[in-house]
């Protein structure tokens, strides 16, 4: 097996955008966790199935479940150079998980790039965007703005705020993420394996920073 990394970031990051960057550059699929999922449940797969079971009784999937799918994902042909994961692990247990079938096919993580950007910052940009209710079309007060207050510059339809961009709501997935994430930034940490990236530069600045440090 080839080159895993691990990308961290919390929401308003843009990991996003730098996952597809870095996937591209180094020739190595990007994998989320939520794609995983998608995938185990549109094709009904045994894993699929049992994810499946737990959510519709609204219960956290347990971590065998998970890992498994990943696991099931990362002996894919297209990973054998390696692969980009994001949203897994999320938790040192899963973490360990991640290791030990990486070792015992030969390979291990690589490093572990998290993305920070100050808490004010990532409020900032994410509170700040505001949806065009006919298309979708997505502005933000500060670094795209409508031409006209309120209005949509393409289609002319009223623009809202989603209940995920309020700035209570994004205050609150921000706090849950580190505090979620903490013990894995940690776990990583002591391994010797994170490695912080300035978020709050230019796109171009942080894709050029991470790239150094993959160095795929």
């Amino acid at each position: 097996m080839g080159k895993f990394y691990v990308l961290l970031g919390p929401p308003g990051a843009g990991k996003g955008t730098q996952a597809a960057i870095i996937s591209e550059k180094c020739d190595i699929p990007h994998i989320s966790s939520g794609n995983i999922f998608r995938e185990n449940l549109q094709n009904d797969t045994v894993l699929g199935q049992k994810a499946k079971s737990y959510m519709e009784k609204g219960e956290l999937v347990p971590d065998d479940i998970t890992i498994g799918m990943v696991e099931d994902r990362l002996e894919k042909e297209d990973c054998k150079n390696g692969a980009l994961l994001d949203g897994f692990p999320r938790t040192p247990n899963q973490a360990r998980a991640l290791d030990s079938f990486l070792e015992s096919n030969g390979a291990a993580i690589k490093c572990v790039p998290f993305i920070n950007v100050d808490e004010k910052e990532l409020i900032e940009r994410l509170s700040g965007r505001w949806t065009c209710k006919a298309e979708g079309h997505v502005f933000h007060t500060k670094y795209k703005p409508p031409k006209e207050p309120g209005k949509c510059d393409i289609d002319g339809s009223d623009l809202y705020q989603r209940k995920d961009d309020k700035r209570e709501t994004v205050e609150q997935r921000i706090k849950v993420y580190f505090k979620q994430t903490s013990p894995l930034i940690a776990y990583y940490r002591e391994k010797g394996l994170l490695v912080e990236i300035d978020g709050s530069k230019t796109i171009e600045e942080v894709s050029d920073a991470l790239i150094n440090v993959v160095q795929c």
